[in-house]
């Protein structure tokens, strides 16, 4: 297995060579050491690649990822996963602000804490959180899932379109449109999916699910004070 010690090379040098050995289609094992919370570690890998980061990074960690299964043992910090397309990201410790950010695709697994903002603008992501999520997490999710094992913070779901929010524990607040929904043998079969990728140790008919009401798609006199 290639290591990477990022105690003696520079992140660009550690991009660099995963990026190429991603896109080479070699299903390449890597190990990154010593990322000391460094920023934007192993971004934008477009092919089949594993990587392993020893301990916690910083901003920005696997972001733009594609195809790749990226796995920190270690915490994270804002924007993780960030716009992901593709493939897998396993967070071992917990995640800052804004985790999944603007994901498309793929399966980020968050086996700690989530903070703020968790899954804010989510296009198709979906995200399993095995502990708890902060404040106005899922902020105009738009589509995915977001998987919530613990409890939610204030302002759950605040302008969400049509992302399916399944939270286990207790929800502080709604957000603006955000609303409790019927969970229908279709969203059961969903959650486990997602559970058993997950390797969550929970059961779905323990989850309460939410979505948009949909009164705030357009715009309509009645309901001005909730935009």
């Amino acid at each position: 297995m290639p290591t990477l010690d990022m105690s003696t090379t520079p992140l660009r040098e550690v991009n660099v060579t995963l990026q190429q050995a991603a896109k080479s289609q070699a299903n390449a094992v890597y190990e990154i050491t010593n990322p000391r919370g460094s920023h934007a570690v192993a971004v934008g890998l477009d092919g089949p690649l594993s990587v392993t980061v020893k301990g916690s990074t910083g901003y920005y960690c696997a972001g733009m990822n594609k195809t790749a299964t990226i796995r920190v043992e270690g915490s994270a910090g804002p924007g993780v996963a960030e716009n992901m397309m593709s493939g897998e990201v396993v967070i071992e410790g917990d995640a800052s602000q804004y985790a999944g950010a603007t994901g498309r695709g793929g399966l980020l697994n968050i086996k700690g804490n989530a903070s703020s903002r968790c899954g804010i603008s989510m296009k198709g992501i979906d995200i399993v959180v095995h502990g708890n999520i902060g404040h106005m997490s899922a902020f105009m999710a738009q589509k995915g899932n977001l998987v919530v094992l613990g409890d939610a913070g204030d302002a759950l779901g605040d302008s969400l379109y049509e992302a399916r929010l399944f939270v286990r524990g207790t929800v502080k607040s709604l957000g603006a449109d955000c609303v409790e929904k019927e969970m229908r043998p279709e969203h059961i079969e969903i959650l486990q999916d997602l559970l058993d990728r997950a390797g969550a140790d929970a059961k779905p008919e323990e989850f309460k699910r939410y979505g948009s009401a949909r009164r705030l798609y357009n715009f309509n006199i009645d309901h001005a004070d909730e935009y």
